[in-house]
């Protein structure tokens, strides 16, 4: 609506004017031909790719073509800049769009945190290696806080966050992060040094389980049909979560069968699992598998007895347990009292496959991270070479030899960024706007005074001051009501009660001021 499309303006601009210092600004379609993606191998692979189809018969009849609605465009601009730049003279270059995106979200949340149809800024630069790709690399670090910094993302809270790599580099990507209830990401900061990690890719040690000193029980099963849930278990056993065991089974791309076991109270990170398992992708073994492998129905799976050419990986939570749980790879059985060199061998070495959760340190210092929930509102991510090889796109050096491009590319959500202001910024009364993007620096109020607050008004906009001005004939309280509601950041009132002077209030303050106009207009101009 149009206070909320003024916002989306401003954010844009301030994007916009950052980026123009580091790229050159184009507009690519948002309808890609779907050879593009079969060529980059992400037809078939990327999980929220739309594509458009014709609605009906007859539209179907004047043209029956399909494309892709584009998500991202790494897929649209490599073929195209390599059109233009081939030579070691022409790098490196970025360029970079403000366009509308497609994803097939499975759900929407939080209005426009995450949408189908959303707005992005997405800069995309070329190198001729990966030194000078680095480079580039830290330097849109420095434009993207600008941007932040100018929106009113304050850096106390706000932070860069380590996040995967993907299938790009075996590198971290960066996510810019807010702090925000409403935000999607967990984050954990190492107190000490202040670096944040996404909670997909945080290395993480478990509070220490030392029970080395007990004694050995002996071992046991026990039957507990249709109980598989960690806090079933046990109390159906009688031992606490953290005694008990969570085994799965994985295959990978060698059909090799892989048991990775962590404490019971952690869920598994099938990322930290596929690098450490040596593996390309990994897959959950299906029904049949598990019962072919274990013997048992899915649920009960352990690790004791398990066939030789089973690769088994065990959590370093599991470190320094005894008379633990774990399934007894028999149907409706649970084994309990399992001890590391009795009745299992203790591996030469524990790994960290587990997600992290709170309380949980950070393994090089032993310190606790801090935990924050927060919003993603920018990311930039190192393509390296994919999509050049992807595209044929090489680059002609001094000698005359052809070698590959090097790509990075770099995101913003403008209306990503409107979304999580509404939700990091807002009240009980209403929104907050930051004064940088806010759709209008001042609310003017008139209480039965509107020729006076029309000369203001005219006053103000001749000295380019932005102003809402709200003359309908509606009681204070509801103008009052709606100021708060519309969040923009000064509110003036002209009324009989304040005579020749002007009520001044800043939307965040609790209380008003009376002031004389040049006092309002030198406000308003510093």
């Amino acid at each position: 609506m149009p206070l909320g499309l003024q916002v989306l303006k401003k954010i844009e601009e301030i994007i916009r004017e950052e980026m123009n210092t580091i790229g050159v600004e184009v507009l690519m379609s948002s309808l890609a031909p779907i050879d593009n993606w079969v060529q980059s191998k992400r037809f078939d692979s990327v999980d929220v790719l739309m594509k458009t189809t014709p609605a009906n018969e007859k539209a179907k009849a004047k043209h029956n073509a399909e494309y892709v609605l584009s998500p991202t465009h790494e897929d649209m601009v490599t073929p195209m800049m390599r059109e233009f730049n081939r030579s070691y003279k022409d790098f490196p270059f970025a360029v970079y769009q403000i366009q509308t995106k497609f994803r097939n979200e499975p759900r929407a949340k939080s209005g426009l945190l995450r949408c189908r149809e959303f707005r992005m800024k997405d800069l995309y630069s070329f190198h001729t290696s990966e030194e000078d790709l680095k480079k580039f690399y830290e330097v849109s670090k420095d434009v993207y806080w600008r941007v932040f910094d100018r929106i009113g993302f304050d850096r106390k809270d706000t932070f860069i966050a380590l996040a995967s790599g993907g299938d790009f580099t075996k590198e971290y990507s960066h996510e810019f992060q807010t702090v925000c209830d409403a935000g999607e990401d967990i984050l954990f900061r190492v107190p000490s040094t202040g670096l944040v990690f996404n909670r997909e890719v945080t290395p993480s040690k478990a509070p220490t389980m030392d029970q080395i000193g007990e004694e050995m029980m002996p071992l046991e099963e026990v039957e507990g049909a249709g109980i598989i849930g960690v806090e079933e278990v046990a109390k159906h056993v009688g031992i606490t979560p953290e005694q008990t065991t969570k085994t799965l089974l994985f295959s990978n791309e060698k059909d090799e069968i892989i048991a990775a076991a962590v404490r019971g109270g952690y869920d598994m990170d099938e990322e930290k699992l596929r690098k450490v398992s040596g593996s390309v992708s990994l897959r959950l073994a299906s029904a049949e598998i598990v019962e072919k492998v274990t013997g048992a129905k899915v649920g009960y799976a352990g690790l004791l007895n398990l066939p030789k050419e089973v690769k088994i990986f065990m959590d370093e939570s599991m470190q320094g347990r005894r008379n633990f749980e774990m399934g007894a790879n028999k149907t409706n059985y649970h084994s309990i009292n399992v001890n590391f060199g009795r009745d299992l061998p203790e591996p030469e070495k524990f790994y960290d496959i587990k997600i992290a959760k709170k309380g949980d340190l950070y393994p090089e210092t032993g310190e606790v991270y801090e935990v924050y929930k927060a919003a993603e509102i920018g990311n930039i991510f190192p393509l390296n070479t994919k999509f050049s090889h992807a595209f044929n796109y090489y680059y002609t050096d001094e000698t005359g030899k052809e070698n590959p491009v090097y790509m990075g590319c770099y995101g913003i959500g403008p209306s990503r960024i409107l979304g999580v202001l509404v939700e990091k910024f807002a009240d009980e009364k209403g929104l907050i706007w930051p004064e940088s993007v806010a759709p209008f620096a001042v609310h003017l109020i008139s209480i039965k005074q509107d020729e006076k607050a029309e000369v203001l008004y005219k006053e103000l906009q001749e000295k380019g001051i932005d102003v809402f001005y709200d003359d309908r004939d509606v009681s204070a309280g509801q103008k009052f009501a709606d100021a708060d509601l519309f969040g923009i950041p000064y509110r003036l009132v002209v009324s009989s009660k304040t005579g020749e002077r002007i009520e001044w209030k800043k939307r965040t303050d609790t209380t008003s001021e009376l002031l004389e106009k040049t006092e309002v207009l030198h406000r308003l101009k510093k």
